[in-house]
């Protein structure tokens, strides 16, 4: 299932760049639509139990601000992976490597590795015109304690990491912090 999720990703990183050059392409959008179609009908998580904490938590931004879901996820995703990779850093480290193509013997430590996948990933999303700060989108610190408050009103979130109160405010200040990026005319190159 791993190496399903991972080509599954990196089917939507390659054929992405098409469709922005191409918006007409038929062939990379039907890869991009078959991509979502396997991973929301519940495909890439078979025989195991998902982890949404991210996704929740960008809910309450999207309640919130009135961000789209994506570019919500834009800004929360790596800022989720930021706090809680230190809890499964083989898995983080078979993301950045698998996925991002960071090689694996170019870096001192495994956090070295999970961190330049995280900053690879992030670029991706820059490149494609997306917001990955809180402050790309416009958003101060304003709500994040509302906004942290309500995302675990029920209870913690997520399955990964069970993530409380501070944990989802925490991860919402990571995400208001400026990312330090290489210049985004250079582009990444598509995964073939």
């Amino acid at each position: 299932m791993d190496r399903l999720c991972e080509s599954t990703i990196k089917t939507v990183i390659k054929n992405a760049f098409i469709v922005m050059k191409e918006p007409y392409d038929y062939e990379a959008r039907a890869q991009i639509m078959w991509s979502g179609n396997f991973a929301h009908a519940g495909m890439l998580s078979t025989g195991r139990v998902g982890d949404w904490g991210s996704h929740n938590i960008e809910h309450e931004l999207s309640a919130q601000y009135d961000i789209a879901h994506g570019a919500g996820l834009a800004i929360i995703f790596p800022a989720w992976m930021k706090y809680v990779y230190k809890h499964d850093m083989d898995r983080f480290v078979r993301f950045a490597v698998q996925v991002w193509d960071v090689d694996f013997y170019s870096y001192l430590t495994k956090e070295d590795i999970i961190l330049e996948g995280i900053r690879r990933m992030t670029r991706f999303f820059k490149d494609l015109g997306m917001p990955v700060t809180l402050g790309d989108a416009g958003i101060d610190e304003v709500h994040f304690t509302l906004m942290a408050k309500k995302c675990v009103e029920d209870g913690p979130v997520g399955n990964f990491v069970k993530l409380d109160y501070e944990d989802v405010l925490s991860i919402f200040k990571i995400a208001g912090s400026t990312v330090k990026l290489p210049c985004f005319n250079e582009g990444i190159q598509p995964i073939t």
